[in-house]
């Protein structure tokens, strides 16, 4: 195993956290040196030390394999969440270290649970940290450091074609070591439209820098503790909806709009059942929040059942209005696309909408099959017909994130977590979502919950993020015995 190779890989990785970590120390300094300076500067050389070290006391180690590029994916995101949680920690307050890595994990993965009960107690500086570990895992940990790797290196087209997966890596343009910026490029874009509309709307510099890292990320930490409806503007709330449905659409797609100037890329099959599927969930939602009396008319009760089903499918997590009440058919309306979610290629979670297609049309044709024997069946995904190697391994992730949810839920149930909260607080887990229902819902936290439980919440978001895949590959390697 090329461990030296491995090394140089993570700790790039970890350079990329304390660049984050010096800028929080910056924004502390702007802020009259708030409380979490000290914590914040201390991190910031630990994380530095640490991941300047092997670049100081290790040679250059050539190309990585396949085996050791998983060990890459797995080691940055990993030692991310370790040395994320460092601030958190040594500020101290309600973060325990179970509560510092719940929160550090749930920031790298764009996930946006959160154990905090009262946000606006911690200082800019934290609070601009917080939203700086959605920036990082919403671009990828992995991505930052493909960025800095030259583009002739093999290490980079091999991490490529590993972090970009391959349900999402065909509507890319051009050759593969260009993948990586078509992506940031559109992420970056997002990120200054959605800080542009948010200084636009009213909002103080650390909220429109936070809020606009959180939803390019698809993230949900929020400096309120009423989330976006802490501002009560329909500026802020549409342009949190405008950006939040850019940010869950395929960014290959984006990219090829913007230079082509036209909108046809977007006329794309995905595209289209997605957008449906929220306006019809978001129909479905606003219609039980005006029959039962959560909103007062037909145009507040649409425009929140729009809200929230966008905060919900793009994984975002933000809120304006609150769940914990919401009767069984209304927490079925929102779990539904909190596990299906956007489209890939882009920053959201969960199962992905063209998966889901890949399962109806796999179905389909597996049914012709049966009908008509002799005919030609084909699955076709966006213009183009897949091969079995290609739909196999999707609907296999499929069947895999069903047993994810069944473990999870059943170790909740185990620990003393209701049934509601157990099932909702997996899916929302695993899917990068968030919130989930009851004290866990949108207004609520990840607090009350058991210290053993938040491990397990913590474990399905860092699967969900990584699409457990390249876990298993690594798992898989410990235990074969040509790797000993």
């Amino acid at each position: 195993m090329n461990w030296k190779a491995i090394s140089r890989n993570v700790g790039a990785a970890l350079l990329v956290s304390s660049l984050f970590m010096l800028i929080s120390v910056l924004v502390s300094l702007f802020s009259g040196r708030d409380s979490a300076l000290v914590a914040l500067f201390i991190s910031f050389v630990i994380t530095f030390l640490v991941g300047a070290f092997p670049f100081i006391f290790v040679r250059r180690a050539g190309e990585i394999t396949l085996k050791e590029g998983y060990i890459t994916i797995v080691l940055s995101w990993l030692l991310s969440f370790i040395f994320g949680m460092l601030p958190y920690a040594l500020w101290g307050g309600p973060f325990s270290i179970q509560n510092a890595w719940f929160e550090s994990v749930s920031g790298f993965t764009t996930t946006g649970a959160t154990i905090l009960d009262n946000v606006e107690a911690l200082p800019n500086s934290l609070l601009f940290w917080r939203a700086a570990t959605h920036f990082i895992g919403g671009l990828g940990v992995v991505v930052f450091l493909l960025l800095i790797i030259p583009d002739s290196s093999p290490v980079k087209l091999r991490l490529v074609n590993m972090e970009i997966g391959a349900l999402s890596r065909s509507s890319y343009g051009g050759p593969t070591n260009k993948r990586v910026y078509t992506f940031a490029s559109i992420y970056f874009g997002i990120f200054l439209l959605a800080l542009v509309l948010y200084l636009l709307g009213g909002m103080k510099v650390i909220d429109a820098l936070c809020h606009a890292m959180s939803v390019t990320a698809t993230g949900g930490f929020s400096t309120r503790n009423a989330s976006i409806g802490a501002f009560d503007s329909r500026w802020i709330e549409g342009s949190t909806m405008l950006c939040m449905y850019l940010s869950s659409i395929h960014f290959g797609l984006l990219y090829l709009s913007l230079i082509s100037k036209s909108l046809k890329p977007l006329n794309n099959p995905i595209v289209k059942y997605y957008t449906a599927s929220v306006l019809l969930f978001a129909l479905l939602l606003g219609i039980n929040l005006k029959v039962r009396g959560y909103c007062d008319g037909w145009g507040s009760s649409l425009w929140n059942g729009l809200f929230e089903v966008m905060c919900i499918s793009t994984t975002t997590g933000f809120a304006i209005i609150d769940n914990s009440t919401w009767p069984g058919l209304m927490c079925a309306l929102i779990m539904i696309p909190a596990a299906v979610c956007a489209c890939a290629g882009s920053t959201s979670g969960g199962l992905k909408i063209d998966r889901i297609i890949l399962l109806f049309k796999s179905t389909g044709r597996q049914i012709n099959r049966i009908l008509h024997p002799s005919s030609v069946n084909e699955v076709r995904l966006s213009g183009r017909i897949l091969k079995d190697e290609d739909v196999a391994p999707q609907l296999l992730y499929i069947a895999l994130y069903v047993l994810l949810l069944a473990i999870s839920m059943t170790l909740c149930l185990g620990l003393g977590v209701g049934w509601q909260n157990s099932l909702a607080a997996s899916i929302t887990s695993i899917s990068n979502v968030g919130p989930a229902l009851g004290e866990m819902g949108s207004m609520g936290t990840f607090n009350s919950a058991p210290e053993l439980a938040k491990l397990v919440f913590s474990l399905d978001m860092f699967l969900g993020r990584i699409e457990i895949y390249p876990v298993l590959a690594v798992v898989a390697m410990i235990f074969d015995r040509r790797n000993r």
